[in-house]
């Protein structure tokens, strides 16, 4: 028996007017993954906890069969991991934004959403050129559009400690967790040390005096005077999120459910969930992360037959589409719903017909819900299917937020979804 297990990234939403009062996924044209539903079961994931607002890297470790809570890094050990970056424990690495400040007002977190991933990447040369730290070394690293990873690390050979509050106001640090915000104050936060201890008082130091020296290193930047000159907001601010400072030691995947996995994925931080958790990264061409028109949805049907040619070789093929949830972080609820429709068609559409739905199990869930309306991760279940192989019918007819919150699957926990499928494979 194979699994392929889909994670839909920022999936769930709320009832929205401009949809006539359904979601975008409820809204979106999805025959394939309705189909799916009506030939398994469904139900709904709460993929960290109950109240949880959870960032992708928690959600997907939740789904992935591991607790957040008690195994997670932090983010930005698994940003750095994901894209290579040297990264030893006693370091500190954080997920990082490029973003625009007036200081100390953020004016937006993400540099107006278009910040070409080439201006990221000669932001970070002018910072890590012009730039120099007292008793530390670091490095930034940008990754795609206005995301990145940064390493910090002592001279002196003395750790760092991670336990200290973010300085993106958008991010809550809940223990080792990092918690979306609905709402919040857009003023430059500053790094806070969480415990008494040196580690974590030097990490809050090194942390305040990068974010504002390497401000100014960006206000000079060539790059953000030809932006200022075309009108485009400047990324002029870097903000720090959920800070790690060791490497992850986690039972490796195939030994825990019993299962070889291959992956592909789109963003740096799954791609280093993958390597922490002992998954065979898979070639895959780059999607648009909100992509919905015939590029768009030609990559995602290159996606579908590499799935299905990766289940040849692994029992098991996670993918991970970031689409829905760029639009909705947005507010753009028809693109979302666009998005998922392309999705359906594309990607759902050939990666079926490769199928043999008698011996491959297809699960879909989402990693966390991002609301339009609020424009912001939600706390709300996701919706989640599971079908073919041994699965029996439960009566479900389609794949939405309302319809799957009556499946007899019930509402799971993330990390209660694959021992749900281990057990079928093993029936």
């Amino acid at each position: 028996m194979k699994l392929l297990y889909v994670c839909l990234d920022g999936l769930g939403d709320d009832p929205n007017p401009i949809l006539d009062g359904r979601t975008p996924l409820e809204a979106a044209d999805t025959p394939h993954l309705d189909l799916l539903a009506s030939r398994g079961r469904t139900g709904t994931t709460v993929t960290v906890g109950p109240g949880i607002a959870p960032e992708s890297d928690i959600g997907v470790f939740g789904i992935l069969g591991y607790d957040p809570q008690e195994e997670h890094p932090g983010r930005g050990v698994l940003e750095a991991m994901g894209v290579g970056m040297d990264f030893r424990d006693g370091d500190l690495a954080y997920r990082i934004n490029f973003a625009t400040t007036d200081w100390p007002e953020i004016v937006d977190r993400r540099v107006g959403r278009n910040l070409t991933s080439g201006e990221a990447h000669a932001l970070a040369d002018d910072v890590n050129r012009e730039l120099t730290l007292a008793g530390a070394t670091f490095e930034l690293r940008a990754t795609i559009e206005h995301r990145g990873a940064l390493v910090i690390r002592a001279t002196d050979g003395r750790p760092l400690a991670a336990n200290v509050t973010n300085t993106d106001p958008a991010y809550r640090r809940e223990g080792h967790l990092g918690v979306a915000l609905e709402t919040f104050e857009p003023l430059v936060a500053t790094c806070q040390p969480l415990d008494d201890s040196e580690a974590a008082r030097n990490a809050a130091d090194l942390t305040n005096i990068f974010v504002e020296r390497s401000s100014k290193v960006l206000d000079a930047s060539e790059v953000n005077r030809a932006r200022l000159a075309q009108g485009k907001l400047p990324g002029n601010l870097i903000l720090t999120r959920d800070a790690g400072d060791h490497r992850p030691k986690l039972q490796p995947i195939a030994e825990r459910f019993g299962l070889s996995w291959g992956c592909f994925v789109e963003m740096p931080v799954e791609r280093g969930i993958a390597l922490a958790l002992g998954m065979e990264p898979v070639s895959a061409p780059r999607l648009d992360p909100a992509g919905f028109g015939a590029a768009a949805e030609d990559a995602y049907a290159a996606w579908a037959q590499i799935a299905s040619e990766a289940l040849q070789t692994y029992q098991a093929v996670y993918v991970h589409l970031k689409g829905p949830d760029v639009p909705a972080h947005d507010g753009r609820a028809e693109d979302k719903r666009d998005v998922i429709s392309a999705i359906d068609r594309a990607f759902f559409g050939e990666v079926l017909g490769w199928l043999d739905p008698r011996s491959t199990i297809v699960a879909v869930t989402g990693d966390h819900s991002t609301s339009c309306i609020r424009m912001a991760h939600t706390a709300d279940p996701v919706p989640l299917l599971i079908s073919g192989g041994p699965v029996t019918q439960d009566g479900s007819t389609d794949f939405g937020e309302r319809s799957c919150a009556q499946g007899s699957l019930g509402e799971l926990l993330g990390p209660q979804i694959l021992p749900e499928i281990k057990d079928l494979i093993g029936s």
